[in-house]
């Protein structure tokens, strides 16, 4: 009888096999750059001003640079009054190009 209560069963219970919970997919850390090289200054210069919507992750994502990079970038172009600020937010500055029209 004693024998009988100390044989686990493989029905349920402690003795069932625990549940492999699935591993949590890890995303890549970007390599952006970090450093404004001459190529990448003059494609945002001739690129960005032409984009309908400009911001500092538009800028990163398309141009794989760094975001005190597109902050700096944004700033220089609002300068030069090749782009046009839409919002001004603390967390996001959302901008334009200019156009003919608008002066």
């Amino acid at each position: 009888m004693a024998k009988a209560k100390a044989a686990p069963t493989s029905g349920g219970g402690k003795a069932a096999k625990k549940k492999k919970w699935s591993k949590g997919k890890v995303k890549d850390k970007a390599q952006h750059a970090v450093v404004l090289d001459k190529p990448t200054f003059d494609r945002i210069f001739k690129e960005a001003p032409t984009w309908r919507l400009i911001s500092q992750s538009i800028l990163i994502e398309r141009l794989k640079i760094n975001g005190s990079l597109a902050r700096v970038a944004i700033r220089h172009l609002e300068r030069e009054n090749l782009i046009k600020r839409i919002v001004h937010h603390s967390g996001q500055l959302v901008y334009t190009r200019v156009t003919a029209a608008t002066d």
